[in-house]
């Protein structure tokens, strides 16, 4: 997979893409990631890259030749076969679905938005898609890039030790992950639940997916109508609305 991420300010990215399995993907060569400087592509001597809008208000716009001429520049002939995102509250939220989505393609482009925005042209005749990591305010599409990569590259084959682990995440199959343990088996008189301990791995299966159910339904109800639910799960799940 090849990340070609657009931004203003490359040096943002520098710790989060050198540690951990990001950098292990890298040294594997299962990722690649490029940072393109939006302001290399700028004309004119002061390389300019966003200007005031048209119409008045207060901020600044980027523009798009600089956003325009860095996509055509990097992709080259392979403009019109590569996803060319826009990081911008205005895009469909990302979630595990849509990283599941992404995943799928040999290549992404990312692009950073900044300031008050980006112009509307790249919008409409730029992006291909438009993604936000949430509902809340950020200084640019920085950090939103570092988690679409983060996310995506967990997905990719033979990036984790453990083929299954991507699964086990909370939200991969729409519900938060069950409570986790390790030693000692008693901590401040806390002890690790008995199932746990007793080496019965039908059970510990039975109980984590009960815990993860019944976790998802205390902190986010909101999202277990998208839930992937056997009949056994939905049983459960009336069973402790019930008792509730």
């Amino acid at each position: 997979m090849q990340f070609d991420i657009l931004t203003l300010f490359p040096g943002l990215f520098a710790g989060a893409f050198e540690e951990s399995i990001i950098k292990r993907a890298r040294e594997s060569g299962s990722v690649t990631i490029a940072l393109h400087n939006i302001r290399d592509y700028a004309a004119g001597r002061h390389k300019v890259t966003d200007d005031t809008p048209y119409g008045g208000g207060g901020g600044m716009i980027m523009k798009p030749e600089p956003i325009f001429a860095a996509t055509e520049a990097v992709l080259g002939e392979q403009a019109d076969m590569v996803p060319v995102i826009l990081l911008t509250p205005q895009g469909r939220l990302f979630d595990q679905s849509v990283a599941r989505e992404l995943a799928r393609h040999d290549r992404l482009l990312l692009i950073c938005g900044r300031y008050e925005g980006v112009d509307e042209r790249v919008h409409r005749y730029l992006a291909t898609d438009e993604v936000s990591i949430g509902d809340y305010v950020l200084s640019g599409g920085e950090i939103a890039a570092m988690v679409i990569v983060d996310a995506v590259t967990r997905l990719l084959p033979g990036v984790l030790g453990d083929p299954a682990a991507t699964f086990e995440d909370s939200h991969a199959e729409g519900l938060l992950e069950y409570p986790h343990y390790t030693r000692p088996p008693t901590f401040r008189g806390h002890p690790v639940p008995d199932v746990l301990l007793s080496g019965h791995h039908a059970e510990i299966t039975r109980w984590r997916r009960q815990q993860a159910i019944q976790r998802t339904l205390e902190r986010r109800p909101d999202i277990l109508s998208s839930a992937h639910l056997t009949e056994e799960d939905l049983a459960y799940l009336a069973r402790i609305e019930a008792s509730g």
